[in-house]
């Protein structure tokens, strides 16, 4: 199976065209990731922008003191969208649960192949802004788990 037929069965690029998966494929590099092994830290710029292959990682807040799983992803799943932002920190850290394949797009290169496709960027720019409103809710969910409260939504 060539890279691209891996990349298309995965949530976060279905429905791609071959000739927008193309584009992307072109601008990725496939990673090996270690159980337990960082790929982002909270604080750091981030210049990539992942979609999970295989195996599950863990998005993180992470403190001095502590360190709270908020959500668990898994294949198909993407993370590290403020690479798509100019000079944004990473909020949370992903650390891979488990040894992981991981789809590395380049937050450069990924943001020069958007502005060339205005039609890519806007299908990209939509789910990346449903990724990011699945974070905060899931982030909302396990504060109010850990301070004991039940939210409206999960009576």
């Amino acid at each position: 199976m060539t890279l691209a037929e891996g990349v298309k069965t995965r949530s976060f690029l279905d429905g791609l065209t071959q000739v927008q998966l193309s584009k992307l494929v072109a601008i990725s590099q496939e990673m090996n990731v270690a159980e337990d092994e960082r790929i982002l830290s909270a604080g750091e710029q981030s210049k990539s922008f992942y979609v999970l292959k295989s195996g599950h990682v863990c998005v993180e807040v992470v403190a001095p003191c502590f360190q709270v799983c908020i959500q668990v992803l898994g294949p198909g799943e993407a993370f590290g969208w403020s690479a798509l932002l100019d000079h944004h920190d990473t909020l949370f850290q992903v650390r891979a649960r488990e040894d992981c394949k991981v789809l590395c797009l380049d937050g450069n290169d990924l943001n020069t192949v958007l502005r060339n496709d205005p039609e890519l960027a806007a299908t990209v720019l939509r789910r990346t802004l449903a990724l990011v409103a699945t974070r905060v809710q899931a982030t909302e969910t396990r504060l109010a788990e850990l301070c004991g409260v039940r939210l409206a939504r999960d009576l």
